[in-house]
C-alpha cells in the first residue's frame, strides 16, 4: 500500500485567544486582542483580524477543511521585542515561546512551532535557544530580518556578532526561518499604501540572504538550515545583479563568500509565497524545486487564502504551476511534505521520522 502523502504548511500563524494574553502586555502597549477577536493591538497601533482562523480551534476546523495535516507556526511578528526595554522584551517573547510551545505539546499532530530570541542581547538571546530546545522540546528558531541592537541601531540579522546564536542552532541540528517586519521603523518614509507589506518586507528579506550568503553560513553551520519568508523574492530577481556587483568591485566584499556558492545551496530554503506562477518559476528556476516548501502565510490576507476575488485557496500556486509545466505531481508532493521535513529535520533521519510519526498520530 502506498504512504499516503501529507500535505504540511511551512509558514502559518496563530493569535493567543485575549483571555490567554497576560495584562501586562497590554498595560505596557506591548500586544493584545480585544474581547471580541475584531482587531490586534499595540500601543498607537491595530490591525483588523481578517478570518477566525487566526485562533486555535478555528485553525484546526480550516486546516481539517482543507485537508492539511500539519502547519508550522512562526512567532508573530508584533513580538521581535524592538524597541522595547529589556524585561518588558525578555517577558514578552518569552510570552510567545510558552505560547508556541503549549500549542505544540497539546496538538503534537497538528502543529510544530517556533521560537522568537532578541538578537541585540546576545548572551540572553543565546539562553532562551539553550530552554526552548532543551526544555520545551523546540526545534525551529524563528529570527528577523532586522533588529534594533542596544544603541538603538538597526541592523541585519546575519551580522557578524550574532555567530554565537548561529554556533547554537548549527549544535541543536535547528532549522530556522527568516521573516520581515518593522520597515517601517528604519525606512524613512510614510507608511501608505500597504508599501511596507508590498514591497520593503521583500527587500528586507533580499536584504539578509545577501549577508547570510556573503557571509557563507550556509557552509560554516552545516546543521542550520535557513528557510526565507515570502519566497525570498526580491532575492530572486536580483542574483544576477548581486553576482555582477561581487565580481565588478571586489575591492568591497573581501573575504566575504562569492553569491553563486549559495545558489541551489541545500541548507538554503524558500517558501512558495510569490502569488503567481512566474515568481515561482523563477525561484525554482534559481534555486531547484528541492529548496522550495510550501507557506501559506495564513491566516494573514496576503497569505494563500480563501478568496473569491482572488478565486484563490490554499495550494492553488501549486496546482497552477503543474498546469503550467512549472513542476511536475512529484515535485509538488515534495514541497508539500518532504522539502518541508529537510527543512525543520535536516539529515537527521530518526528526527524525520520521529515527526511523520507525531504528524500520524
Amino acid at each position: 500500500m502506498e504512504k499516503r502523502k501529507l500535505r504540511i504548511n511551512g509558514h502559518s500563524h496563530l493569535l493567543p485567544y485575549p483571555e490567554e494574553i497576560p495584562q501586562f502586555m497590554q498595560d505596557k502597549g506591548i500586544f493584545w486582542v480585544d474581547k471580541d477577536r475584531k482587531f490586534m493591538l499595540q500601543k498607537d497601533w491595530n490591525r483588523p483580524i481578517t478570518d477566525s482562523s487566526f485562533f486555535l480551534n478555528e485553525k484546526l476546523a480550516w486546516m481539517e477543511n482543507f485537508k492539511i495535516d500539519h502547519a508550522v507556526v512562526l512567532n508573530l511578528s508584533q513580538l521581535y521585542g524592538n524597541g522595547l526595554r529589556v524585561e518588558e522584551m525578555k517577558q514578552a517573547l518569552r510570552f510567545q515561546n510558552d505560547f508556541n510551545a503549549k500549542v505544540q505539546r497539546e496538538n503534537p499532530s497538528k502543529f510544530t512551532c517556533g521560537f522568537v530570541v532578541h538578537p541585540g542581547f546576545v548572551r540572553g538571546a543565546c539562553w532562551e535557544i539553550e530552554r526552548c530546545v532543551e526544555e520545551l522540546g523546540m526545534q525551529l528558531l524563528c529570527l528577523p530580518t532586522h533588529y534594533m541592537d542596544t544603541i538603538g541601531t538597526w541592523r541585519c540579522i546575519f551580522d557578524e556578532e550574532n555567530e554565537p546564536i548561529f554556533e547554537l542552532a548549527n549544535k541543536y541540528n535547528l532549522a530556522v526561518e527568516i521573516h520581515p517586519y518593522d520597515g517601517e521603523k528604519f525606512i524613512k518614509l510614510e507608511n501608505t499604501s500597504w508599501r511596507f507589506h508590498l514591497i520593503w518586507m521583500l527587500a528586507q528579506c533580499a536584504d539578509a540572504y545577501h549577508f547570510l550568503t556573503l557571509n557563507g553560513y550556509q557552509d560554516k553551520y552545516p546543521n542550520m538550515r535557513t528557510c526565507f519568508a515570502h519566497g525570498g523574492q526580491l532575492a530572486q530577481i536580483n542574483l544576477g545583479r548581486r553576482i555582477q556587483g561581487f565580481d565588478g568591485r571586489p575591492d568591497l566584499f573581501e573575504g566575504k563568500s562569492h553569491p553563486r556558492k549559495a545558489v541551489g545551496h541545500k541548507n538554503i530554503f524558500f517558501d512558495t509565497l510569490v502569488h503567481d506562477t512566474g515568481g515561482l518559476e523563477l525561484l525554482i528556476r534559481n534555486q531547484g524545486s528541492k529548496q522550495v516548501l510550501m507557506g501559506l502565510d495564513d491566516p494573514y490576507p496576503l497569505g494563500e487564502m480563501e478568496s473569491e476575488k482572488q478565486s484563490s485557496y490554499p495550494g492553488k500556486i501549486l496546482d497552477l504551476a503543474i498546469e503550467r509545466k512549472i513542476i511536475t505531481e512529484t515535485e509538488r508532493d515534495a514541497i508539500w511534505e518532504d522539502n518541508v521535513i529537510q527543512w525543520l529535520c535536516g539529515d537527521d533521519q530518526a528526527a524525520k521520522d520521529k515527526l511523520v510519526k507525531r504528524i500520524l498520530g
